[in-house]
């Protein structure tokens, strides 16, 4: 029997062009067998978190994977990110590509490489700004709260939406 799990994934880039390197991610997401992308954010230039370093370029995309667990879907994540050159040498550091597994349908997992709903997630404007966008009614499962809530707890600052004009 198939199953199909509504995913939300994050994407930011920080380094080389950073909006191609975006738009080739997504691409490549949509183009797997087994993911069915149904809704994308606009783009935003934030500020990063850890030590200095570029502005961010974030945004998130929605889903449906099909009979793929969470850690095959890692997984593919995992391998589009070194796909476009990510190289993991310090937390929080800069990157050409990260991709967060945000939401896994309700699903709470807690493994040591996987945890989700990712565990920052609800601290993170950057991430719950666009998110909020294409799915504000989602529930983050932990707290049962909305999407939209938990973006409405937080300050807003250091977030600039990109138009087609400045992109």
């Amino acid at each position: 029997m198939e199953r199909a799990v509504d995913v939300a994934i994050a994407l930011g880039s920080n380094l080389g062009n950073s909006l191609e390197i975006l738009e080739n991610a997504i691409q490549h997401l949509s183009e797997h067998p087994a993911i069915a992308l149904t809704a994308r954010s606009a783009w935003y230039r934030t500020a990063p978190v850890g030590p200095p370093q570029p502005d961010y370029i974030n945004g998130c995309v929605t889903g449906q994977v099909h009979n793929l667990s969470p850690e095959a879907l890692l997984e593919i994540l995992l391998k589009v990110e070194q796909l476009f050159g990510r190289e993991r040498r310090e937390r929080w550091g800069a990157r050409t590509l990260d991709l967060d597994l945000l939401l896994y349908g309700q699903d709470i997992i807690y493994l040591p490489h996987l945890q989700v709903p990712h565990p920052r997630m609800q601290e993170r404007a950057f991430v719950l700004v666009p998110l909020a966008e294409i799915a504000p009614h989602w529930c983050e499962p932990r707290t049962q709260q909305t999407i939209q809530a938990l973006k409405e707890q937080l300050p807003l600052t250091g977030i600039q939406r990109l138009d087609s004009e400045t992109t």
